[in-house]
């Protein structure tokens, strides 16, 4: 087998590179996804399924890819076939003719990610384990997280100038730059498993396959159950953007910027969080509960100063769970389980996300100070989950 060119910070570098150009496509399109379905006829209901659906899709199936990732050792293969679903399927909502092929496109979508994203993680975590997880992907989200900054503001500029459809069909152009960088990256780094200093001299022996079929650790199913918790209070920002538009509270051109805020939030919180949580571990994880807790009071006001300041916020919020939240399962699970590990713990963070985001919708069209007291509930819930996580010995 070739050699790797790159080092493990080269490889984070690189592959943040990829992720921040998949990321003006489908965060580019994330950002009018809301507005979009409600031209389309949608209600606030529907589209807190449908964005929660994209969600669920997203990170249910990862109970199939995950588990696939660690029994084929094909990580090259399904990260990439997973970024080429994704850049195909975006820009085809620019010549959607109904809401339901506009909702099986979204959909779509996030079926790429499902399909990338444990194998992804899984290399990832490889040259974690040299560098330091939480600092991998933390510097990986930032970099995730500045083309998720670029590309609502790209998807604005085009709205302004010819509406949605140009909005969604510029986004072919960084899809293939992408697929393109993904797969030079392949070439540049065939191996990415050799940065793991760990790697057990039996791996593919039968004891291997004795700790594939362990259960994964209590702490593990713990972890799991306060990520589901507090993601159930959780709004997508499908919901979000529904309400800024309906309410008409600023101008429709401006909503993809409120998400290029929420981006660059996250960003910031990811380097911040990862950094944290490499020196104090799980705790470090508690500042999202009342960041996700102020979402309500902020995101579904009426007043503009308040909407964005709200979308840092949540954008905060976000930065910590799809960074941090990714780090801390590594350190969870045995090794030759972590994409079986990556795969069941986002199913269950999709799960809760896609109920609550529907229940959060629900709420939206009869009252918010209903959907303000479930996502406080949520929260102190999460918290008496989390306290004896805490007290529980490293598994």
């Amino acid at each position: 087998m070739r050699q790797n060119r790159f080092g493990p910070v080269g490889f984070v570098f690189a592959f943040g590179v990829v992720s921040m150009l998949a990321d003006v496509v489908y965060e580019g399109a994330r950002s009018i996804t809301g507005p979009y379905l409600a031209t389309l006829g949608a209600s606030a209901a529907l589209v807190g399924f449908i964005t929660g659906l994209g969600e669920a899709v997203a990170l249910v199936l990862r109970l199939a890819t995950g588990p696939l990732a660690d029994r084929t050792r094909r990580y090259w293969p399904l990260t990439i076939a997973g970024y080429a679903l994704t850049v195909v399927a975006v820009p085809l909502l620019a010549v959607a003719a109904s809401l339901w092929q506009a909702a099986g496109l979204v959909v779509a979508e996030r079926f790429g990610k499902a399909v990338r994203t444990p194998a992804r993680d899984t290399m990832l975590s490889h040259a974690g384990s040299a560098i330091g997880r939480g600092k991998a992907f933390a510097i990986h989200e930032a970099l995730d997280q500045s083309g998720a900054l670029v590309g609502p503001l790209l998807v604005s500029l085009m709205i302004a100038i010819s509406g949605y459809q140009a909005g969604f069909g510029v986004l072919a152009i960084p899809g293939a730059l992408a697929l393109a960088a993904v797969v030079l990256l392949r070439g540049a780094v065939p191996a990415p498993e050799r940065f793991d200093p760990h790697k057990p001299a039996h791996a593919s022996g039968t004891a291997a396959q004795a700790v594939r079929r362990a259960p994964l650790p209590a702490r593990f199913w713990w972890y799991s159950a306060f990520t589901a918790v507090s993601m159930s209070g959780f709004a997508t920002f499908g919901v979000i953007s529904y309400h800024i538009e309906v309410q008409k509270v600023i101008p429709a051109a401006l909503i993809p910027v409120t998400y290029a805020v929420s981006m660059g939030a996250a960003a910031l919180a990811a380097l911040w969080s990862g950094a944290l949580y490499d020196r104090i571990g799980l705790r470090g994880l508690l500042i999202a509960l009342p960041l996700t807790a102020a979402v309500p009071f902020l995101s579904f006001a009426t007043a503009p100063a308040l909407i964005w300041v709200g979308a840092a916020v949540w954008g905060a919020a976000l930065g910590i769970h799809e960074s941090t939240l990714r780090a801390a399962v590594a350190d969870l699970v045995p090794r030759d389980r972590r994409g079986t590990g990556y795969g069941i713990f986002t199913a269950i963070y999709g799960v809760a996300w896609l109920a609550g985001s529907t229940v959060i919708g629900a709420l939206y069209a009869v009252s918010l100070p209903g959907l303000t007291a479930f996502t406080i509930a949520t929260q102190v819930v999460a918290l008496a989950v989390f306290v004896p996580l805490l007290r529980r010995p490293a598994a």
